[in-house]
């Protein structure tokens, strides 16, 4: 079975080494509500559990507060 990062497409051929991957994939997987700006995990944390907006002038931060994982976001459509 191949396991396939929803980020860059990329194919493994075991899920261990796409979770690895995931750590170092330069695709965005988290999203700031303060700027919009989208990154990978490993520019917002260097412990796992604090989380930072890695944009310059941005005050985002917190893991389910101003930063989501991009799988967790939604938009609304106006109409």
């Amino acid at each position: 079975m191949t396991h396939v990062c929803r980020n860059c497409k990329r194919a493994f051929s075991t899920e261990l080494e796409l979770e690895l991957h995931r750590d170092t994939c330069s695709q965005g997987d988290l999203f700031c509500d303060e700027c919009g700006e989208r990154f990978a995990e490993r520019r917002a944390t260097e412990d796992g559990w604090h989380y930072r907006c890695p944009g310059e002038d941005c005050d985002g931060e917190g893991m389910g507060e101003d930063i989501h994982k991009v799988t967790d976001v939604r938009l609304e459509k106006s109409t």
